[in-house]
């Protein structure tokens, strides 16, 4: 499969940075390098450019009917402005991907979605769209620019007359920034604080560039893929793919906060059943005793070395400077402090189960 490229592919070359491919798409993974990238949005600002996520409009009279019964949040909740994390559940107790709801109007909603999935979760809606609901694929006319950081608002004010501090966490403005119309959210994956600006793809390299005057003196700079990782994790942010996927249900991953049975969704009636009869497994956050990388699929066991699950997510936190991650463990397993043992090559390194976020 062709890789497809993001409009500013050519800036992101010219900055040195070093593109992968990812998703289907050649995506910067770093400029500078991992570390130093994530304590600049720790910090201070940085700017991520996730163009390749997917964007979904859904609009009509029965937009809402449609979200309820593929989502497993209550869309009913939102108003215009807010913004709601979510995912689509399948039909056999799994998950199709996680994405968030943005409401603009009682007859306007937006689905954003990951890359990899664009095709598999347009489909899987349409598939159960037999409602007055008409949707428009729209990921390829947007560019989306994460600004994060603690000086990711200051930065950010300079460019616009919209108050920033009046957008809440998970509420959105319609507005302009950079002389650009755009959509400007509270969100992020970063735990850094800062906003996600959706723009369409003609304004992307000129806002780009204003945005780099704007953050000069915070000493902004442009973020790559690796540290998005590293971040979200120390936040403990799921990733599909790795910590959610077509076989991990949301209870068993952690997100029973937004599986509300209070309305019909595709699969509620199993999913609820999975509720009360309890779940076998359970996503949990560890942090390593002994010194150690935990990566992806790496097996997880108990002292005597039995299996009891394994890693879906690990890395070494470059702020704890340790290494953490996020695995699935047998039921028992699973609380906070218990002492699990990870299988790093042919080692069993000591670590224990910790709540995220890791940072507080």
């Amino acid at each position: 499969m062709d890789t497809k490229r993001i409009p500013l592919h050519d800036v992101h070359v010219s900055l040195g940075g070093k593109m992968v491919p990812f998703a289907g798409y050649e995506m910067p993974v770093r400029y500078s390098s991992d570390k130093e990238e994530h304590m600049k949005v720790r910090e201070a600002v940085g700017v991520f450019d996730v163009s390749h996520m997917g964007e979904f409009m859904i609009t009509g009279p029965e937009a809402l009917d449609l979200i309820q019964k593929v989502t497993s949040n209550d869309a009913s909740k939102i108003i215009d402005g807010q913004a709601q994390y979510s995912c689509f559940p399948n039909d056999k107790g799994g998950i199709v991907d996680d994405l968030i709801v943005y409401r603009f109007s009682a007859e306007k909603y937006m689905l954003v979605v990951n890359a990899s999935n664009i095709e598999k979760d347009w489909n899987w809606v349409k598939s159960h769209n037999n409602f007055d609901a008409q949707m428009e694929d729209i990921s390829e006319q947007m560019v989306l620019f994460a600004v994060q950081g603690p000086k990711a608002n200051a930065t950010l004010q300079k460019l616009t007359s919209t108050d920033l501090s009046s957008i809440k966490f998970y509420h959105f403005a319609e507005g302009e920034l950079a002389g650009k119309q755009m959509i400007i959210s509270g969100t992020g994956y970063t735990g850094a604080g800062g906003f996600e600006l959706y723009v369409h793809k003609e304004d992307a390299e000129e806002v780009w560039t204003k945005l780099f005057v704007a953050g000069e003196e915070f000493g902004i700079a442009p973020i790559g893929l690796g540290a998005r990782d590293t971040l979200r994790l120390e936040m403990g942010f799921c990733l599909y793919g790795n910590d959610i996927t077509d076989e991990t249900s949301p209870l068993e991953a952690g997100l029973g906060w937004i599986t509300k049975f209070t309305k019909d969704f595709i699969n509620s009636e199993a999913l609820k059943a999975q509720k009360e009869e309890g779940v076998s497994r359970k996503l949990v956050g560890f942090e390593m005793v002994e010194k150690g990388i935990p990566r992806h699929d790496y097996e997880i066991v108990d002292e005597s070395g039995t299996i009891i699950g394994k890693v879906t997510s690990g890395t070494m936190s470059p702020l704890l400077n340790k290494g953490i991650g996020l695995g699935y463990v047998q039921l028992g397993h699973h609380k906070p402090e218990s002492k699990i043992f990870i299988a790093v090559r042919n080692k069993q390194l000591e670590a224990k189960v910790t709540k995220p976020p890791f940072i507080k």
